[in-house]
């Protein structure tokens, strides 16, 4: 999901979105929270199959920084995560301030011999080389998000759809606009950095999804998954278009600086999808008192599953509900769309 930092304020999107560069973002922050939450105990609590105490099992974890409220949720996940389970030991290591400093760092993880290794890397090609040292040492890689470029490098890779993401945002919006009747919308997008692979993805499956049903791009302007340069691009988007009848933001960390832009133009002529799926974002879509109307899921839940599948990688076992004695080799979770009628499900999974 990333590549190296070459300023602070890539290196603070690498930590998940957006950064904590403005107070305004401060709203859409996760909290600290670490107690397991119902939907992380569900999977621990139930009895028979592999809810039920086994081996012990000890699960080395590291991640970057907390410093934007997606990251901060991944630690915190894993963290609760592994405390629903009483056979499982968490061991966390700090990622420090690049991937040569979590290099070092996951070095001396090795050499305590953890049963599994839960790794969301800086940066998934930098950090490759650790992957296949963890292998070849006979310890477990579950390369969590930031894919890591070969397969001999993880034992599970598990992580969101970007290009989903894009596809999800268009397919909600073009069914708006058949309800409604439009047929010629103009459409806005406020990407991430269009460096990264990423935004690529997220834009890619929403133009594709776009043309296929008729429609198009009328204005896109990338931004640096901060609320301020949210703020900054929506306004001059908007400038730019008299009129529009939907726009597509990236992040919903994001989207608080693009909302507000909103709220300072005025213009409530369209409705807003977001991307990422925070808490912030689905209490506004639920209390249905902005132009964002839906947001498309990213969701820091699968450090919550990483967790729980590095837990049956370290017994030897599988998946109650699948056929096979192992846990997949990959599993790509679904861009979902969260709308006011489905808000309230999805809250206990925002960030």
């Amino acid at each position: 999901m990333t590549q190296h930092s070459r300023d602070m304020s890539r290196r603070r999107l690498l930590f998940g979105g957006a950064a904590v560069g403005a107070g305004v973002l401060l709203a859409g922050c996760t909290s600290n929270e670490t107690k397991p939450t119902e939907a992380q105990t569900k999977a621990a609590a139930a009895p028979g199959g592999n809810n039920e105490p086994g081996k012990r099992v000890v699960i080395g974890f590291s991640a970057p920084a907390a410093d934007h409220g997606w990251i901060a949720a991944i630690t915190n996940n894993a963290k609760a995560q592994a405390g629903a389970y009483s056979d499982v030991e968490f061991k966390s290591v700090e990622a420090g301030a690049d991937a040569a400093a979590q290099r070092a760092a996951l070095s001396t993880l090795i050499s305590q011999k953890p049963d599994v290794i839960v790794l969301l890397p800086h940066d998934g090609k930098e950090l490759n080389a650790f992957g296949l040292e963890a292998m070849k040492a006979g310890v477990p890689v579950v390369n969590l998000d930031r894919a890591f470029p070969d397969a001999r490098a993880y034992r599970l890779q598990i992580k969101g759809d970007n290009y989903g993401m894009g596809v999800a945002a268009a397919t909600y919006m073009i069914e708006q606009f058949k309800a409604k009747g439009v047929t010629n919308p103009v459409i806005g997008e406020i990407a991430g950095m269009d460096e990264l692979e990423l935004t690529q993805e997220r834009s890619k499956g929403f133009v594709d999804t776009l043309t296929a049903g008729g429609f198009k791009v009328a204005n896109r302007r990338a931004a640096r998954f901060t609320a301020d340069s949210g703020q900054q691009e929506a306004a001059q988007l908007l400038q730019a278009l008299p009129k529009i009848d939907a726009l597509w933001n990236h992040d919903d960390d994001q989207g608080i600086g693009v909302l507000a832009a909103v709220n300072q133009s005025g213009r409530k002529e369209f409705f807003m999808v977001g991307g990422a799926g925070s808490k912030k974002a689905m209490e506004d879509i639920q209390a249905d008192n902005t132009v964002l109307k839906a947001t498309v899921t990213y969701s820091p839940s699968m450090a919550s599953s990483a967790i729980s599948l590095a837990r049956l990688i370290g017994q030897g076992k599988g998946m109650s509900d699948l056929v096979e004695l192992q846990v997949p080799k990959e599993i790509i979770l679904a861009s979902e769309t969260i709308t006011k009628e489905n808000a309230g499900s999805y809250l206990k999974l925002g960030f």
